[in-house]
């Protein structure tokens, strides 16, 4: 059997090609060809985490795996990760074990390349500013990945701590091109931002209607049982896709709060779903189905595209302004949850 740890892992990762295979597995879970049942947890309640499984079969791509992952989001990340796992490949001929691996950093640059690929399907193409809310291991892999498919040009971090928040942005600073900068406010970081990363344990909305701009485009991974990362009115007013419908509407742990709450409360329906991005692949239905840009907002990413061009060079926008094309996308619950969409107009 082969056995790879956490440093091999990380030196064979390619987050370009990462996104690049993501497209094809997502249009084969929407199409049926994939075997994705929902994650099951046991809860550790008295320190809010959880050990989860998650097996899959990708018959396109010979690929027959089960990943076991650790959420405690009460770790100190310079000690131990919040997110740690293991992902077991076997033969889909024989069932016979081949590989372990290391899954921690799998599981970080999965969920930040599939939110990459939500950005490279619906986010503008000349989006230049970046909103990322959280401090942990997901905000990380989610301003790398985003920049492979966006010409971004700022990137505004914003978390519980201000001292986390200000370090992210010097680590981030140091790798990626661009202005990195620690603000005061999730409302700050969102004000005028073109792409919105939310990677929170956040029980309250970090992202709120009023504080998005016109075109906005969301991605959500955070993961709380308790909470959810954006509120009623951006998901209702958003034209909503996820990774997979089975999944982001099952029951927790499986499921995303961000619609089984307003789904709860008869804001929504499950029929405000729009598509699977394995849909939105696949061609069977539209991305945008009117001029509005999408916001995504997500619990799970994996998707890997060429690094974009510099782009043009464009002031960012201020002000709290209610668009009327901002957008939000949740993406399946499966790693966190979460999805995809454009709202309607708000005046």
């Amino acid at each position: 059997m082969l056995v790879l740890g956490r440093l091999q892992v990380e030196a064979l990762l390619d987050t370009d090609a990462l996104i690049d295979a993501l497209a094809p597995a997502m249009a084969d879970l929407s199409a049926g060809r994939a075997s994705v049942p929902d994650r099951v947890a046991a809860l550790v309640p008295e320190r809010e985490g959880f050990l989860a499984a998650m097996p899959g079969f990708l018959p396109s791509a010979r690929v027959l795996m089960t990943k076991l992952v650790a959420l405690f989001p009460h770790n100190d990340e310079a000690r131990l990760p919040t997110h740690q796992a293991l992902i077991v490949a076997f033969d889909p001929d024989t069932g016979e074990p081949t590989a372990l691996l290391d899954g921690t950093a799998i599981t970080a640059a999965r969920t930040g390349a599939c939110s990459a690929l939500s950005a490279r399907l619906l986010a503008r193409e000349d989006a230049t500013v970046l909103a990322v809310l959280g401090t942990g291991v997901q905000a990380r892999s989610h301003a790398r990945a985003i920049c492979r498919v966006r010409p971004i040009r700022q990137i505004r971090i914003a978390g519980r701590d201000p001292a986390k928040a200000a370090a992210l942005a010097e680590e981030l600073s140091a790798v990626l091109e661009g202005e990195v900068q620690a603000v005061s406010s999730y409302a700050e970081a969102l004000d005028g931002a073109d792409i919105a990363a939310a990677a929170t344990h956040t029980v309250e909305p970090v992202i709120r209607r009023s504080w998005l701009a016109p075109g906005v485009h969301i991605m959500s991974v955070g993961y709380n049982p308790a909470g959810r990362e954006i509120d009623d009115a951006t998901v209702t007013e958003a034209l909503v896709c996820v990774e997979s419908r089975q999944a982001v509407l099952a029951p927790l742990p499986a499921g995303s709060n961000d619609l089984l709450m307003p789904i709860r409360d008869g804001l929504i329906t499950a029929d405000h779903v729009h598509a699977e991005l394995g849909e939105l692949i696949a061609g069977s239905r539209p991305g945008r189905t009117t001029p509005n840009h999408p916001l995504q907002v997500g619990r799970r990413g994996t998707a890997g595209c060429r690094r974009h061009g510099p782009g043009p060079r464009r002031r960012p926008r201020t002000g709290n302004r209610r668009g009327d094309d901002a957008a939000v996308m949740p993406l399946p619950a499966r790693d966190h949850g979460g999805w995809i969409g454009n709202a309607r107009s708000t005046r």
